[in-house]
Parts: C-alpha cells; sequence; structure tokens
C-alpha cells in the first residue's frame, strides 16, 4: 500500500515496516503482509500521517555511462544524478536503459502506470536507433525481423520491425521496434548475427517521442501524454507539465 500511494518502493517500505516506523489506525505493524484496508486505514510513518503523494511523470534523456539504478554497488553514476536537486520524493525508473544506452528514460511514482508500460502484453512498442559496425543489406534486415535463436536457451530473439535509416562507407544506423522488453535484447539480437553495436538511443516509447529533450535534462509528462501511454492507469491528480532543460 506504501508503494501504491507512492510513497517509496516495496524494498523500502518493508523496511520502515519491520524497524516499527509504521503504524496503522494507531497500531504499531511490524509485518510488511499484515492486511490493511487501503480505503479507510490511517497510516504513520514515524507518528507523521501519510496520504498518497501526487502522482509524477517523467521523461529523462539518459545519457551514456549512467547505471539505470537507484544505488550501484561499484559506486557508478546512476541516472538519478540528473535529477538532482528535484523535489518530487521516490521516483522509480520504468524499464531500463544499459549503461552503454542512451535516450528515452521514464520516471513515475505510480507503480500501476509503470507496470502497464512494462508489460509485454499490454505495454506500447519502444523505438530504438541503432549505430551498427557494418552494412546490412534486405536479407538481413528480415532475418532479424523474423527472429534468431537465443543462445541462452530463451524463446528466439526478433524485433518487430527493421528500417535502415542511412548508411556510410562501413557503418549504418537503423530504426529498430521491439513490441517486447527482454533483457538487452537488441545488443543480443545483433550480436546473434555477427553485428556490434556502435551507439543505441531509444527515441521513442509508443506515441510519446524523445524529441529535442537536451542530454541529462527531464521534462514532466502532461496527463495527456501519461494517459497515451497507458490509458487505464493514469490518477487524474497528475501533475501539470514542467521541466529542466
Amino acid at each position: 500500500m506504501l508503494s501504491k500511494r507512492g510513497l517509496c518502493s516495496r524494498r523500502e517500505a518493508a523496511l520502515w515496516i519491520v524497524a516499527g516506523r509504521v503504524r496503522v489506525d494507531g497500531r504499531m505493524v511490524c509485518d510488511p503482509e499484515h492486511p490493511t484496508d487501503a480505503a479507510h486505514a490511517s497510516i504513520r510513518i514515524d507518528g507523521v500521517a501519510v496520504a498518497a503523494a501526487s502522482r509524477v511523470y517523467l521523461a529523462l534523456n539518459k545519457p551514456r555511462g549512467l547505471v539505470t539504478t537507484a544505488r550501484d554497488e561499484q559506486g557508478r553514476d546512476t541516472v538519478y544524478r540528473c535529477l538532482d536537486g528535484t523535489q518530487f520524493g521516490w521516483l522509480a525508473p520504468v524499464g531500463r536503459l544499459d549503461r552503454a544506452s542512451e535516450g528515452l528514460l521514464l520516471f513515475s511514482n505510480d507503480p500501476a502506470w509503470a507496470a502497464a508500460i512494462a508489460s509485454p502484453d499490454t505495454g506500447p512498442d519502444k523505438t530504438y536507433h541503432v549505430q551498427i559496425d557494418r552494412i546490412p543489406d534486405a536479407t538481413l534486415l528480415r532475418r532479424l525481423e523474423t527472429g534468431v535463436p537465443d543462445p541462452d536457451g530463451g524463446a528466439p530473439l526478433r524485433a518487430k520491425s527493421v528500417t535502415l535509416l542511412r548508411a556510410g562507407e562501413k557503418n549504418a544506423w537503423l530504426a529498430v521496434v521491439l513490441d517486447e522488453g527482454r533483457n538487452r535484447q537488441i545488443r543480443r539480437l545483433l550480436a546473434a548475427v555477427d553485428i556490434g553495436v556502435l551507439r543505441l538511443i531509444r527515441v521513442a516509447i509508443g506515441p510519446l517521442v524523445l524529441g529535442e529533450l537536451a542530454k541529462g535534462a527531464w521534462r514532466e509528462l502532461t496527463a495527456d501524454e501519461a494517459t497515451a501511454l497507458a490509458p487505464l492507469s493514469v490518477s487524474p491528480s497528475a501533475r501539470p507539465a514542467r521541466g529542466r532543460p
């Protein structure tokens, strides 16, 4: 319930509860799985009454070299560096981009919205521009769409669509659209046909495009943009759009 109210992650909430910091209807509760009436329960953390946080929906242009996590055991910079100085409270990334990847990354304190976007069944397509180390022909592009065996033994790796954007003498840029979100899917797909990735930039999630958002900059989504990504999940209390260039 604490997570659904946008106050913290499930893991952090469990730590607060076990530590005895949370009271429900005046009683200390130390079991994170304790049944609680979501509509009527009075919840206090460290003696302070808490209500659901205002819903926040952000788009970030993730720079290369940042890890998509709140804390990194190796001490590497994370995507939260780009949100330094904001006063939004707890926010979680919606999906991931690996350290070497760039582009559109969403954040929110709305778990239902995030789950709808990340779901392979309900989530929108994701579009990437990928620079590769060779010039592909039409046969190779179609092979990436029909699928190649997964070296790890999973379902075949494939893209929904792959088109050639432009080509130079030694490398090319592809537009790759995915309708599922497997770990490092594009890199693994291309590696399976001996193609190296030079750059990988996510440029769109469903109808939401990265556009002219500067590297490392963020902006709040409008209510219409948030609703278009997950129509059944957006709280009507979404904040008005603003951002940091």
